[in-house]
């Protein structure tokens, strides 16, 4: 479903992503692993077709990224996007405006279930409610394709309990879960699949239930061994 082929981005001297080709298929949560700077985020723009590559292409349904794959792919930033004068409420009318696949009713009920007031000025929320306001944002469109990037980052557990039960309750047959995360505990409770990114190189993909099974190891310990305890971060 969603493909890239030697494919890489370059900032000036800096290769932030180097000939990756990576194939990810529906009915999976995917996991993209490594420290910050291993170049997730601009892998993740470049399959969104937000960011040119510099080289090779992402291909979605067999056909490269643009306009169309727009439509059914829903991509969540880290960067913040809302006006400061926007309630949770407005938040929602803008995705309903931009987004022909985006329910307003399933955002109110994702905005109750995690506790949060629609009428609530963006600008007074904490880091934990903001994350879960994208959470909700995104995953009320009808996508075929969710790449959540970090979407735990600098959030408390409670608030990783609800986040977590919200992609969870996303995650079907016909839907790829997409999540980037330095924090590998948090993904080892979601992911059945996991791809393992350095410095912009991809090492290795693995379904975890096969690795747990044939190497009796866990994501965290796979984690460990490609990255040293010296770059795992918590």
């Amino acid at each position: 479903m969603l493909e890239s082929r030697e494919l890489t981005k370059k900032f000036g001297a800096k290769t932030a992503v180097d000939n990756v080709s990576l194939a990810m298929e529906p009915g999976h949560i995917y996991a993209m692993l490594g420290p910050n700077g291993s170049g997730k985020t601009t892998w993740m723009k470049m399959a969104a077709g937000l960011v040119k590559p510099t080289s090779g292409e992402v291909f979605f349904c067999g056909k490269p990224v643009g306009l169309e794959s727009r439509k059914v792919v829903a991509y969540m930033s880290t960067e913040p996007y809302f006006y400061d004068w926007m309630t949770i409420l407005d938040a929602g009318k803008y995705y309903s405006d931009f987004f022909e696949d985006f329910s307003m009713e399933n955002f109110l009920s994702m905005l109750h279930e995690m506790d949060l007031n629609e009428k609530e000025k963006i600008r007074t929320l904490s880091s934990g409610m903001v994350a879960k306001m994208k959470i909700a944002l995104t995953l009320a469109r009808d996508a075929k394709v969710y790449m959540l990037d970090e979407p735990f980052n600098g959030i408390d557990l409670l608030a990783r309990d609800e986040i977590r039960a919200a992609i969870l309750r996303a995650a079907t047959p016909e839907k790829l879960l997409l999540l980037s995360s330095h924090l590998v505990e948090e993904m080892e409770a979601i992911a059945d699949r996991a791809v393992f990114i350095r410095k912009g190189v991809l090492i290795e993909v693995r379904d975890l239930e096969e690795m747990r099974e044939t190497d009796g190891v866990s994501m965290a310990d796979r984690y460990r061994a490609i990255f040293g305890h010296g770059e795992v971060q918590a």
